[in-house]
């Protein structure tokens, strides 16, 4: 099976403001579109319309496209990074409910959270209309597989399932299971340390991150960090030593230091915070605000909320081109 790049129809363009930086994405996943934030005024300026449920976003490498999934209207928008046009539709991609890249860029898999599979693409470029992607192998999980992530030499791909309480690490080389294990309640994100030696995992139906040294043949759990009830998604603060949890039920994010293991400061965020961006000047996090139809600022020196826009209906995934390193 093979997929490429189809030209699909642009939104209704409003101009941004002049701004020294570029727009803010918030998917709005129960209204099928993303809200365009203008980082200068704080004010949303247009809505583009997207598939059903769009909950997850990635960047392309060459930092032209953002790939939004839309889980059920089984397609992909390509989105101009800095002026939310809409430059092309992906069709085809069974439940794309989260999506990774490896970091070489050779693999490209998605987590289909309705239909319990990944699916592992294989990437090719110099398509006649772009990105090519051909289906490499679908693999049959536990129920509903949720967050994905890949260790840094592209070797091994990592996903949750939320609704079985488990973990499964995948070879990428041969698309075959390594292993399957047991965790902890409603598993969500992952996240893996720059060594990748440990990985995180949030538990949403509880409250703690769980700790695995993945180095070996099966995964050893090390450590669970109390961090709030509904431990959900992860963002690197972009020191290469920390990395925030949102806490969904308790409307707190956390910042986790990656030696000591260790919580090392708690940020209010209410409304159930989602998913998170960290600005490049290294001090504000973007949060949705799940519950709430807002996109919230928190200054992480002051440790509080300075500001809200309000979006859509049910926002989760958020992103800029103006972010911290990840």
């Amino acid at each position: 099976m093979s997929t490429a790049w189809a030209q699909g129809a642009s939104a209704p363009v409003w101009p941004l403001a002049k701004a020294a930086k570029p727009p803010i994405f918030v998917l709005n996943s129960l209204d099928a579109n993303v809200s365009v934030i203008d980082p200068v005024t704080f004010k949303e300026v247009k809505r583009v319309p997207t598939g059903k449920e769009p909950h997850h976003l990635y960047l392309t490498p060459d930092e032209k496209s953002l790939l939004v999934a839309n889980a059920m209207s089984d397609t992909i928008t390509l989105l101009d990074p800095r002026t939310g046009d809409v430059q092309k539709v992906l069709t085809g991609i069974l439940d794309p409910y989260h999506l990774r890249l490896s970091p070489d860029m050779k693999w490209f898999i998605t987590a289909a959270n309705r239909l319990d599979h990944i699916d592992i693409y294989r990437v090719s470029y110099g398509q006649p209309d772009g990105l090519g992607l051909t289906l490499a192998k679908r693999i049959a999980t536990g129920k509903t597989p949720s967050h994905i992530t890949i260790d840094s030499r592209s070797t091994v791909a990592y996903v949750s399932m939320q609704d079985s309480d488990e973990m499964i690490s995948i070879d990428l080389l041969t698309q075959t299971p390594r292993w399957k294990v047991p965790t902890g309640k409603m598993p969500a994100d992952v996240f893996l340390s720059y060594d990748d030696r440990f990985l995180l995992l949030g538990l949403t139906g509880d409250k703690f991150v769980e700790v695995y040294d993945v180095r070996g043949p099966k995964p050893a759990l090390v450590k669970r960090i109390e961090t709030g009830e509904g431990a959900h998604a992860f963002r690197a603060w972009g020191d290469r030593r920390h990395v925030l949890v949102s806490n969904r039920v308790a409307n707190t994010i956390s910042r986790i230091d990656l030696q000591t293991l260790a919580v090392v400061a708690n940020y209010p965020a209410p409304g159930g915070p989602d998913c998170m961006e960290m600005m490049a000047d290294g001090k504000t996090i973007l949060t949705t605000s799940r519950w709430a139809r807002r996109l919230t600022f928190i200054d992480t020196v002051e440790g509080r909320v300075v500001r809200q826009v309000r979006v859509g209906r049910s926002p989760h995934g958020v992103w800029t081109l103006d972010h911290a390193p990840r």
